[in-house]
């Protein structure tokens, strides 16, 4: 495949723009022009299906799917006509509306080990309930997270764990403690380290590696003889394993579970359900301490619930996940024949569930290479991809998934090229960086 010679021009303007109104550039960080090569597209202002359109009027197969909340491809007409009939009747009023239980019903319909649910805009909002109810239903402080699992939320409780704590006090980065995946071990010393302290354990049920036969298991069993909630975060995994989440899959049941990406096709909502003497915590139902749960002005706004509802019963009668999973298999296989024709078995890896694909860039020492991801990046740019990761959708179709085993081959020739004459023939300006660094 030849590279296309694309042009930038009205990205790099609106970059320049974008930076001096706008903290880094954009609201969300994984989207930031520090994450993707000095030749990529700034700004996407059209998609439809698993292609996008920059402002520069470039094309390109996407497999970011709006960091994979869209599962079923952009501008998915049944999802974005029931949101367009809900918006004609209002989206916003004094008292509840229907659509609400009505949403409720429906997604808990799909998760037979909850009883209740409260909707929400993001994923950080409902995880940061989970933990604001576990603290109320244990009379606990302490919170126990994955240290293998990349993000929980952007509130103070998980970012004040990661490198770009600043602005968080001590006493809040104090209160979470973590474990490693797979390692029953470590949560065993936890509770033995932290004694009746610890209110909950959250967790994904999987991200690039799979639970060991037992572990997820294990994890509740622990919980519960220490006194603590178990808490699933299935804002990527849920309506992508599984219609029922991964807890489906794994046949786990946790207390508290939080959905979000998925559940709308890119639609702002997200769900925190649970066990319903938990959940009530913040109902009226109870005689105990009341807790502030989920009370926001645009929680359950009426088209994104509708949006959410369309997606669900998509997923209900079409074989979405079964797609997810065949096209991320075969993409997989493709890019592994490239690999071993490039030689390159110790220098980039795909690995992962097929419907959620991630890869890995490593230098000629064999280890984590950020330069070598912004060469991947930008090569891949050239011959018309947008993947900062492999997440397949159900718009994804055969062609797409050939022409992108072509155009990564031809990539991976290139990466082979730099690991023997050096990545500085090759790549382009700066290379990316982690979001999560205490300096820029």
């Amino acid at each position: 495949m030849i590279p296309r010679k694309l042009e930038f021009t009205k990205s790099k303007a609106l970059q320049r723009k974008s930076h001096a109104l706008i903290p880094g550039g954009t609201h969300t960080y994984a989207k930031g022009d520090d994450q993707y090569p000095e030749q990529a597209p700034g700004f996407i202002c059209r998609g439809e299906g698993s292609h996008v359109w920059d402002v520069d009027g470039n094309e390109f197969i996407e497999y970011g799917m709006g960091l994979r909340s869209v599962t079923l491809g952009h501008a998915y007409q049944p999802v974005m006509q029931a949101a367009i009939r809900q918006m004609g009747c209002g989206n916003n009023f004094t008292r509840p509306a229907p659509i609400e239980v009505e949403a409720a019903e429906m997604l808990l319909g799909l998760l037979p080990g909850a009883d209740m649910v409260k909707f929400a805009k993001n994923g950080s909002d409902v995880t940061t309930a989970a933990i604001k109810l576990a603290r109320a239903y244990t009379g606990r402080n302490l919170v126990a997270v994955c240290a293998d699992h990349p993000f929980f939320s952007v509130d103070d409780w998980f970012i004040g764990s990661t490198p770009m704590a600043a602005g968080i006090p001590q006493t809040i980065r104090s209160a979470t403690v973590k474990f490693r995946y797979n390692d029953l071990a470590s949560i065993e010393a936890l509770f033995a380290q932290y004694p009746d302290q610890i209110a909950c354990l959250i967790m994904e049920a999987e991200t690039s590696e799979p639970p060991a036969a037992g572990f997820l298991q294990g994890v509740k069993q622990l919980c519960h003889a220490h006194g603590a909630l178990f808490v699933l975060d299935e804002i990527i995994t849920g309506f992508r394993w599984h219609n029922g989440g991964a807890q489906h899959c794994y046949e786990i049941v946790p207390d508290l579970s939080t959905f979000g990406k998925a559940l709308g096709n890119g639609f702002s909502v997200a769900a925190l359900a649970g066990k319903r003497e938990i959940m009530e915590l913040g109902g009226l139902g109870h005689k105990r301490e009341r807790v502030f749960l989920l009370s926001t002005t645009y929680g359950a706004e009426t088209f994104t619930l509708a949006a959410a509802m369309a997606t669900m019963r998509v997923y209900q009668q079409e074989p979405v996940i079964e797609h997810l999973h065949r096209q991320g298999r075969k993409l997989m296989a493709g890019i592994n024949q490239a690999i071993v024709a490039n030689q390159l078995e110790e220098y980039f890896q795909v690995f992962g569930r097929p419907c959620n694909l991630v890869y890995a860039t490593r230098d000629q020492d064999r280890q984590r290479s950020q330069p070598f991801r912004t060469l991947f990046l930008q090569e891949t740019i050239k011959r018309g991809l947008l993947m900062p990761s492999l997440v397949v959708s159900y718009a994804h179709s055969d062609a797409d998934i050939q022409q992108t085993i072509d155009a990564i081959g031809d990539a991976l020739v290139v990466y082979r090229k730099a690991l023997d004459e050096g990545i500085e023939t090759y790549l382009v300006g700066r290379p990316v960086a982690p979001v999560f660094r205490t300096y820029n």
